[in-house]
């Protein structure tokens, strides 16, 4: 039977000069670390939720390299857009790319005897110095989330990804969180945070009748981790 994983926050190179040894000695080779364990632990029947931050290219082409690599890797993978994936296009053109990958912008996908469903998510407001343009943006990533769970049409499991966290720093309900619990959503994955403050004081287990896992990469020692369903 396929197991559903995740990982986010994977910031392979794009062919930029982009070393992520800058952000700490534990980020050293860090590709070839989530390479090296992803093999180890994903099947090619398995699911991949990768929620955002994919590749620091600028344009497609050159984020080519870093798709190529994820696309040999084993599993289905389904990717979401991050606030670093300035190289992301037109949906329908990215959807035509790989058999074995699927990328989610205001669709979803059903596999197996769950559906995925998200959108990339924003700071939310009570965030530290949140503006009036961070408001516009946020009430879009919220429109953008329920047109993703309104694409679903089968009764099924719903796992949504985001990459921000779906609340802010204090924890805090949001429209996110109302959305989510409109439809029902009972599982939540995202990534986003990168310190030992934020992975200490996020929320981790279930809160709002919905479970939420952090899946940042580097939380997670550079390997996919199983998703609790």
């Amino acid at each position: 039977m396929s197991k559903i994983y995740a990982i986010a926050d994977l910031h392979f190179s794009g062919k930029q000069d982009k070393p992520m040894g800058v952000f700490g000695a534990h980020w050293e080779n860090h590709q070839e670390k989530i390479i090296e364990n992803w093999k180890e632990v994903v099947k090619s029947s398995d699911i991949v939720l990768i929620p955002g931050d994919i590749s620091w290219a600028m344009y497609l082409k050159e984020a080519m390299s870093d798709l190529e690599i994820i696309h040999k890797l084993p599993g289905k993978k389904i990717l979401l857009r991050g606030n670093h994936d300035y190289w992301w296009e037109k949906i329908k053109h990215l959807n035509s790319l790989y058999e074995n990958m699927m990328f989610l912008q205001n669709n979803s996908f059903c596999l197996d005897s769950h559906c995925i469903a998200g959108t990339r998510g924003w700071i939310c407001p009570g965030s530290k110095n949140f503006t009036d343009n961070d408001f516009k943006i946020y009430q879009r990533e919220i429109i953008r989330l329920e047109l993703s769970l309104k694409s679903i049409k089968e009764l099924k499991d719903v796992i949504v990804m985001m990459h921000y966290p779906p609340f802010n720093e204090k924890n805090e309900d949001s429209g996110f969180i109302e959305v989510l619990q409109k439809y029902n959503v009972k599982k939540v994955v995202y990534g986003h945070l990168h310190d030992t403050y934020s992975f200490n004081n996020t929320i981790i287990g279930e809160k709002w009748g919905i479970d939420f896992q952090l899946v940042s990469a580097d939380y997670l020692e550079f390997s996919p981790v199983e998703v609790r369903v």
